[in-house]
């Protein structure tokens, strides 16, 4: 089996901000493959399907990005997930706005997170997806967490979603190449 995790923060006044596209990303992916999100494991959602012949669980925590390392690693435990059979998808500030990149491990890169995860997994090697969601544009040089926080727990200008839906249809494209020919696969062609 396969886990695929989107990251974001639970409840509706999260749903369209921009720390939500892992979220997005995935209701968009179970929509396309008729799976619901209808039981809940480890302060998680998850659904089960299949998708290319290959069993395939979809989750997202409910618990705040930045503490969901420790339902991932849940997940991970109880279903006897493999890592380089566990898919995170979530956001990045240093990416340009809807670019998707691929890694097969790494660090966090700063995003906390990844830095949950990492630590409750006490592993950098599992396949993510990051979606760029872009650093806030200030006219000085540094930007504070403040503004941070504020960008990232912002929504998207209707201009900001013409980039943002197509990321969100691509993804799902690499979650299914993931899932049928592996990261390397999904890496070459996408990245």
């Amino acid at each position: 089996m396969k886990l695929i995790v989107g990251l974001g923060n639970p409840g509706k006044v999260y749903a369209r901000n921009r720390h939500n596209i892992g979220f997005r990303c995935l209701n968009h992916y179970a929509r396309l493959h008729s799976i619901r999100f209808d039981r809940k494991q480890c302060r998680a959602r998850v659904g089960m399907g299949e998708v290319g012949g290959e069993r395939v669980l979809l989750a997202r925590p409910m618990t705040f990005v930045n503490l969901s390392g420790t339902t991932v690693a849940c997940l991970v435990r109880k279903h006897d997930i493999h890592l380089s059979d566990l898919l995170i998808v979530y956001d990045d500030l240093d990416l340009p706005l809807g670019k998707i990149r691929l890694r097969q491990s790494g660090g966090s890169g700063g995003h906390r997170g990844m830095n949950s995860l990492i630590s409750a997994l006490g592993s950098e090697d599992f396949p993510r997806v990051r979606v760029g969601i872009e650093h806030p544009q200030m006219e000085r040089q540094s930007v504070g967490e403040d503004a941070i926080v504020s960008h990232v727990l912002g929504g998207f200008s209707s201009q900001e979603e013409k980039l943002i839906e197509p990321a969100v249809v691509t993804v799902s494209e690499v979650i299914d190449c993931f899932l049928t020919n592996g990261i390397e696969a999904a890496m070459n062609k996408f990245n």
